[in-house]
């Protein structure tokens, strides 16, 4: 018979995809002798036979659970459902990745109507019997009967008003019994039955609640958000429960073993004395920093201390601690790898190396390169005067400016249409989860650094402020007050997230800088990586930035973006225009310095790095104005001045504007098809290059250039356009005398070109794969019909796994990609090949990069650290893919 559940003793680290992320921890935990209260997993196997059967536990599954249950009875000495002895079990989800879109715990499970009476008996404590029976009426209606919390603190806040209590602490065990009365009929109202009293149909009830978040929405969103499989399934942890609420000497908290926000090696988190489970992540009462635990309990604290270390020794990484202390003893509910900043991930990996616990690769492999993106981004101009309006903690660090929305569901849509939100709450719930991906930062009024916008928040690199009590929300009129400040709904707000500040209005901000610990990472991830790192750039500015983030050339300079300026379209448009070759070459004359000047800037940015030049790709109406609003300029003048010099020019320049529309521009008049109809375009981009690298030469400054010709898709197109360029580098050297080291090359973005390579190799001394348009004909997708009409719905479906403009498809533009590099190798062993679509900057598609034997991947400025970094990371895993084959243990 197949084994579905595992006491946590047959159990250990190695089986996360069978026992889920928390089960394998807990019988790692259990296996190194911690303080473990007893329990069992039940495997995601059994989630999978459960879908299997029609969402219906299997009868195998429910044998094995009995017996595990009668094993941890035997452990504990207690019974389910005893009303002497009662045993009380939590039930946690835990898949193989953590979820925070998976179902929330359930605690208590195993109290009725009878053992609530054992356990005031067996506590001598009626308060917490009756507190604790009313927390799982409350916490089972939600998480699984799916009765809104908020009915039951409704009816809790009027029973404390009648009674004139301001807290929970104040309740007798006697207000408690009439809360629970008033909690019966709540259920009875909404799911027309009783309050399930059996507690083995409480914990199947509980079971089948967590297979079934495995596929709720929030969960969902939450795997496609971060790439998770659907087919992986969640375990069941079952665990005997330990009380922090039974007096002063009990407590409850969550721990990092260092500092989630910046890394600091110092244990970070909170806890609460006489409170449970999620009391310290809810928000109901503020929690004490783990450090002031040393005064109210030194030898539990020192206990606690040296557990952390042992963790973060064992897992060899930042552990993320939940404990519950009872009675003076220390109990460890579970360890995790903890979440962190960007900020923290660098300062930890580089920490670590120093201390030992990892090597070089090691820490390389720690850092998420997508992470990287949080560093990278802007931050408040510090010479800025800030009006602070409210202060709260610094849950997530980053600065953030947007309107100010109170509901998730807004928030999603607003961000949608493009624009910058910042997402206001009391506190945020998994059912949150869309909302806080569309805002640019999140802000709640409750809850502290470990709260769920706190974690979430971190995880996703968004700026986050928690705790920020000044602030009263009236979700009702969408306002928000501070003091006599009042902040409504669709105000701008700016949110520094590392100092936990709210400002009134928009806040000017910087460019981020680099820490030393990132530098010397970086420093690492280069002497390991094979694949070279170049940027997309196409002016100086850019390639200083490029420069800047370690960029080792460019990958792709688009001298279109050179025209685009508004000084120089007349003479682009006057270019176009032109009725003879010698009003083009007149214009062409004028368009020849400024791209000159534009070389000059980029080359000596680069200091002697390869640079690669595309000659004009766009088809010539993009320079020219919308034909739709010509028309009704046109159209007006005609009603209103139809004899006017004005009329006549715009006449004629709507004649032009439909002379060069096209069905489908993207496959029309462009690329190399403008050079072979209009010669004396390519003519002047290829002079202006060799013009400014004779002017830069006479500086002693080298100038290392690599002309590319777009959209080959024959050979002939290349071997034409090549001879032009190889012609103007002769005409410039016999006009100036200087040597030009240079290269031409081609965009492989046909498929044809892919599949013809070796032909095309002939007249090629590298190819650079365009991978964003290679992806539009190979699929035959408009990219932006098919972002904006149906490849979302594609990616839901699961027709596509990803969206293919964002992580390069392996399956078919991947195998062109190979071919090209094949082919083209197998004509010109020396080829030099690389990628200059968005994919260079992204993780995966890197890795395929290395794997296919590309030279180089190239990207956006802004995106070459994390190239660097993925890019080693592509070499290290190959390493150890290779050292498994061979049967070394990795």
């Amino acid at each position: 018979m197949q084994k579905f559940v595992y006491l946590f003793n047959e159990g250990n680290s190695s089986m996360k995809e069978l026992l889920g992320g928390k089960g394998a921890n807990l019988a790692e935990m259990t296996k190194i002798g911690l303080p473990v209260p007893d329990g069992f997993t039940i495997s995601t196997e059994a989630c999978t036979a459960y879908y299997e059967e029609g969402k219906t536990i299997p009868s195998e599954v429910k044998a094995q659970l009995l017996e595990a249950l009668s094993n941890l009875e035997d452990k504990t000495g207690k019974k389910l459902g005893d009303p002497k002895n009662p045993l009380l079990v939590s039930v946690r989800s835990g898949s193989v990745f953590s979820m925070p879109g998976m179902m929330d715990t359930v605690l208590n499970l195993g109290m009725n109507d009878e053992t609530v009476k054992g356990m005031a008996e067996l506590t001598n404590n009626a308060r917490f019997a009756y507190d604790s029976y009313r927390r799982f009426i409350q916490m089972f209606c939600n998480v699984v009967l799916d009765i809104d919390g908020f009915y039951f603190e409704q009816y809790l806040e009027e029973i404390r008003e009648d009674k004139g209590y301001s807290t929970d602490p104040e309740m007798t065990a006697e207000d408690w019994q009439e809360l629970i009365v008033g909690y019966k009929k709540i259920v009875r109202k909404h799911i027309k039955q009783d309050f399930p009293q059996d507690p083995k149909e409480q914990l199947l009830l509980a079971i089948d609640a967590v297979f079934n978040s495995w596929n709720n929405q929030r969960a969902i969103i939450y795997r496609r958000l971060n790439k998770i499989p659907d087919h992986l399934g969640t375990a069941v942890n079952i665990q005997s429960m330990v009380f922090g609420n039974t007096g002063n000497d009990s407590g409850t908290g969550v721990a990092f073993t260092r500092n989630p926000s910046t890394g600091e090696a110092k244990l970070y988190g909170e806890y609460l004395i006489n409170a449970q489970g999620e009391d310290v992540v809810a928000g109901i009462r503020t929690p004490q920093p783990i450090h002031t635990l040393k005064n109210e309990m030194p030898e539990v604290y020192q206990q606690f201390v040296e557990t952390s270390n042992l963790l973060e020794q064992h897992y060899q990484d930042m552990q993320d601690i939940e404990f519950t202390v009872e009675h003076g003893k220390l109990f460890i509910l579970q360890t995790r790898t903890g979440k962190r900043t960007a900020q923290a991930a660098i300062r930890i990996a580089v920490e670590m190396v120093k201390e030992g616990i990892l090597d070089k690769k090691a820490a390389l492999m720690r850092v998420d390169p997508d992470q990287l993106n949080q560093l990278l981004h802007r931050r408040i101009d510090d010479s800025y005067q800030r009006k602070q309006i409210a202060k709260g903690l610094p849950a997530s660090p980053g600065a953030a400016t947007g309107m100010v929305v109170f509901d998730a569901d807004e928030a999603e849509d607003l961000g949608n249409e493009g624009k910058n939100v910042i997402l206001v709450r009391a506190e945020t719930t998994p059912d949150d989860i869309h909302g806080i991906i569309a805002a640019q930062a999140i802000v709640t009024s409750r809850g502290g650094m470990t709260s769920h916008a706190a974690v979430v928040a971190r995880g996703m690199g968004k700026a986050c402020i928690c705790g920020c009590e000044a602030l009263k929300i009236d979700v009702k009129a969408k306002q928000f007050r501070v003091g006599d400040t009042v902040v409504n709904h669709h105000d701008i707000i700016t949110i520094d997230g590392a100092t936990g500040e709210i400002m009134l209005g928009e806040i000017p901000m910087i460019e981020p800088e680099l820490s030393a610990e990132f530098q010397l990472l970086l420093t690492w991830a280069d002497e390991e990586r094979k694949l070279g790192v170049r940027a997309n750039a196409d002016n100086p500015e850019d390639a200083h930035k490029a420069v800047e983030f370690g960029a080792e050339g460019i990958g792709l300079c688009r001298t279109e973006h050179m025209f685009m300026d508004s000084k120089r379209i007349p003479t682009v448009q006057e270019m176009i225009l032109a009725e003879t070759y010698e009003e083009r070459k007149a214009a062409l004359d004028k368009l020849l310095p400024m791209q000159q000047s534009d070389f000059e800037g980029i080359l000596e940015a680069m200091e002697g790095h390869p640079v690669t030049i595309r000659l004009l790709d766009p088809p010539l109406h993009e320079f020219m104005p919308d034909k739709e609003e010509l028309l009704v300029e046109v159209t007006k003048l005609q009603i209103l001045d139809p004899n006017s010099a004005q009329l006549k020019e715009k006449e004629q320049l709507l004649r032009k504007v439909r002379q060069l529309d096209e069905f489908n521009p993207m496959l029309g008049h462009r690329g190399c098809r403008l050079g072979m109809i209009h010669p004396e375009i390519y003519i002047m981009q290829a002079k202006a290059i060799f013009y400014a690298a004779s002017t830069l030469s006479e500086k002693g400054i080298k100038s290392k250039l690599e002309i590319m010709i777009p959209l080959v898709g024959h050979v002939n197109e290349l071997k034409a356009m090549r001879k032009l360029v190889v012609e103007a580098g002769l005409e410039v050297k016999e006009e100036t005398g200087c040597d030009f080291d240079y290269m031409v090359g081609t965009m492989i973005e046909i498929p044809r070109a892919a599949i013809t390579a070796d032909q095309i190799a002939e007249e090629a001394e590298f190819f650079s794969f365009g991978t964003n348009d290679l992806t539009q004909t190979t699929f035959g997708y408009s990219r932006d019909d098919a972002e904006g009409k149906f490849l979302q719905a594609y990616i839901e479906n699961k027709v596509l796994p990803d969206n293919p403009f964002a992580v390069l498809d392996r399956d078919g533009v991947g195998k062109l990609i190979e071919t090209g590099v094949t082919l083209g190798r197998k004509t010109k062993p020396e080829l030099k090949t690389g990628i200059c679509g968005e994919h260079g900057g992204e993780k995966s598609s890197i890795q395929f990069c290395y794997e296919t034997g590309l030279d180089y991947v190239s990207c956006s400025p802004y995106r070459v650290p994390v190239a660097r970094l993925a890019a080693a990371q592509a070499t290290i895993q190959h390493e150890q893919n290779n050292k498994r084959q061979a049967g070394v243990t990795v």
